[in-house]
């Protein structure tokens, strides 16, 4: 580890790329650390810890609503603008065909789409939430003219944000969004660590005991799923081209456990948040119908057992339909039929797609099963000890360590292609 991280010294162009990713996450907290006129510090406070969907909110826009920021909404409209673009390509074959078969050109149309799906969609979620902080009196009663204003800040935020996380992934050190959610976590691992020590009774040392059990679970979890591969073996036949022996060699096509990352976690998390949401914006509505279909959304998000069982579920099915989108048998198939290779004892064609089809099927049901279960261990160490922050905090230790190991392999890969040159 030593001489891969004097290497990245030594080289220049790999040095400054880092350089930047580490400039542009500073600029990121900069942004976050600007908070939006009229906001009562200590009401917003005590409304995020004292409030399950808001902390999980606060988690997964990086850490921006702490003190309601200028980026108060982070990547959540990207994130979900994405899902929705993701979803679609299962019922519209025109997109599943551009993001899948037409290269790189069509990802990059395809992303773009997404871009600009987020805009509405930050223009909503911003003005749903600043209601809702109205009415919990965080915020001071806007007129019409400071709806809009903060509706633009929030959605420009947003916008700033992603360009952001585009930028970073362009220099091929990590994915930007993913690593923008890691900042906002780490940024807040100083406070909860004072808060745990300052906080600390000794009534409650098995209960951190257990949290950090799980954390470690967690961690050698997520390394070991993380790296584990179903090595598919490949022999490529022998092909005469002049006075030359082309082929002829074995290989192997490494199937991960775990196709879908963190991504999974993040997709189930943004999707059980609009409950919540859509709760605590009719929280406050005249109407009895609207005000008790408010009181069954934010109890059954509070129902810790249903929470976790649908949490749970959800991770499983994304993790399927992420591979899915992500990884297709038959254009793997026909491409090693086209370079003249097969696998041993499978035929070339249909039969190796049905083959490659049937083994991703299960592995990814042990990467769906560990991702579910890994996500819903926090709750269970919560209820069983009664602390809350334990939810939050297991959710975010999956997601930095797995962005971690990414930013590492990237890092990894980066260095190898230097070093080949």
């Amino acid at each position: 580890m030593v001489e891969k991280f004097i290497l990245i010294l030594k080289n220049q162009d790999l040095r400054k790329k880092i350089l930047f990713v580490l400039a542009m996450l500073a600029l990121f907290r900069v942004s976050a650390a600007i908070p939006v006129p009229g906001v009562d510090p200590e009401r917003l406070r005590s409304f995020i810890e004292g409030n399950q969907f808001f902390g999980l909110l606060n988690v997964f826009s990086g850490g921006v609503l702490d003190n309601l920021s200028l980026a108060m909404l982070g990547v959540g409209p990207y994130i979900t603008g994405s899902i929705i673009m993701q979803l679609l390509t299962m019922i519209f074959p025109r997109l599943k065909e551009m993001y899948q078969e037409e290269g790189e050109a069509g990802r990059r149309r395809f992303n773009q789409y997404s871009r600009l799906l987020t805009v509405p969609l930050a223009l909503l979620q911003s003005y749903g939430l600043l209601v809702i902080l109205v009415r919990q009196e965080v915020l001071q009663p806007l007129s019409l003219y400071g709806f809009a204003g903060n509706m633009i800040i929030a959605t420009a935020g947003t916008v700033f944000l992603m360009w952001i996380g585009e930028l970073i992934s362009e220099k091929g050190i990590g994915n930007g969004i993913s690593l923008l959610i890691f900042a906002g976590i780490v940024a807040g691992l100083p406070t909860s660590i004072r808060q745990a020590i300052f906080g600390f009774e000794a009534s409650q040392a098995p209960a951190y005991l257990a949290f950090l059990l799980v954390a470690l679970i967690v961690i050698v979890g997520v390394v070991l799923i993380g790296e584990a591969q179903r090595n598919i073996p490949i022999q490529y036949a022998k092909r005469i081209r002049g006075n030359r022996v082309y082929g002829g060699v074995s290989t192997h096509l490494p199937l991960r456990i775990n196709q879908a990352g963190v991504i999974p976690i993040i997709f189930a998390v943004s999707i059980i948040l609009f409950p919540g949401l859509i709760g605590s914006f009719l929280a406050g509505a005249a109407n009895p119908v609207l005000k008790s279909v408010s009181n069954f959304l934010i109890q059954m998000f509070n129902n810790q057992l249903l929470y976790g069982i649908v949490y749970f579920v959800m991770v499983f099915v994304f993790t399927y339909f992420y591979t899915a989108v992500t990884f297709d048998p038959q254009a793997i198939s026909d491409n090693i039929q086209k370079q003249g290779g097969f696998v041993l004892g499978i035929r070339p064609g249909r039969q190796t797609a049905e083959f490659l089809y049937r083994i991703l099927n299960r592995i990814t049901l042990v990467g769906a099963l560990f991702l579910g279960a890994i996500a819903v261990l926090p709750l269970i160490v919560q209820s069983a000890f009664s602390i809350s922050a334990l939810t939050i905090g297991g959710t975010s230790l999956l997601i930095a360590v797995s962005v971690v190991l990414e930013t590492v392999k990237q890092i990894q890969a980066q260095l190898v292609m230097y070093e080949y040159e």
